[in-house]
């Protein structure tokens, strides 16, 4: 008896948990100065820990147990999850330094940075595969369809943004940075206008993906009414907001801003892959 009372208790513990992980962790990010890596490396590894825990308390290992469709389930709940995982160790990192000193500074942290957002990015689109197939088996053949292209366009330019910023941001302001009296090549300022427009289409197009695939969840009923309209609501205001040009004022340019930092899209997949972790899978 004592069993069947603490397992929904350690349920909704772990469920309380994982939604709590973006939003602390963007908290923390914005809120507390960077630490070292000595010391939040041990605690994004005690909460990685704890995030495989509470995944696994809440429906991991009975989905797993359901034979092949519960494993495939549970494999694309993990794939749309992990990012998130990955992503929390940005709590201790901070946001990017805004001097260009700063940043050469801290070049190798940068790198590692858009390194597992790009480590993210792949794993989202894996998920998403698998869940569009799930979808389908369902006969659900034109949302998680749609919304599997666009994440198919996103992501490659995610990838492509994302080394940008880790990697040829940070070669050139090595450059820039030792010598200071320099003129910026004409070409540089061309090609960071370039990954505007670039940065623009793939959080658009991520967005538009957790929109689409909300409407499927919905169509084939895993996902209720109030939390798709929830989903779908925050995915296309999301798009406004990131459509906004930057010389608006507030709050609309801040609004526009953190939409389209690299982690929060994923945000809107990580909760659906929560939310599978949930469902109890189908048996063939």
């Amino acid at each position: 008896m004592m069993n069947k009372e603490a397992t929904p208790i350690k349920q909704k513990l772990s469920l309380v948990y994982l939604w709590l992980v973006p939003p602390a962790t963007f908290a923390i990010a914005f809120g507390i100065a960077p630490v070292s890596y000595k010391i939040y490396l041990p605690l994004w590894g005690l909460n990685a820990c704890l995030m495989v825990l509470s995944a696994y308390q809440l429906g991991l290992r009975k989905l797993w147990a359901q034979g092949p469709t519960g494993k495939q389930q549970a494999i694309t709940a993990l794939l749309l999850f992990t990012p998130w995982l990955l992503f929390s160790v940005f709590a201790g990192m901070g946001p990017p330094p805004r001097t260009l000193q700063g940043w050469v500074n801290t070049a190798a942290e940068q790198q590692t940075r858009y390194t597992i957002l790009i480590a993210g990015g792949m794993l989202l689109l894996l998920g998403a595969a698998l869940l569009k197939t799930r979808l389908q088996a369902t006969s659900e053949n034109l949302y998680s369809v749609l919304a599997f292209a666009a994440l198919s366009m996103a992501i490659p330019l995610f990838i492509i943004n994302m080394a940008f910023w880790g990697y040829y941001l940070t070669d050139a302001y090595r450059l820039f940075a030792s010598n200071p009296a320099a003129k910026r090549p004409d070409l540089y300022v061309a090609t960071k206008s370039l990954f505007y427009v670039i940065s623009v289409a793939e959080v658009a197009l991520m967005y538009l993906g957790s929109f689409l695939f909300a409407v499927a969840l919905k169509t084939t009923s895993l996902l209720g009414k109030r939390a798709s309209r929830w989903y779908m609501g925050c995915s296309l205001i999301a798009i406004l907001l990131e459509l906004i040009p930057p010389n608006w004022p507030d709050p609309f340019a801040t609004a526009g801003f953190l939409v389209a930092i690299p982690a929060i899209p994923f945000i809107m997949y990580y909760l659906m892959g929560v939310r599978l972790l949930r469902l109890k899978a189908e048996l063939d």
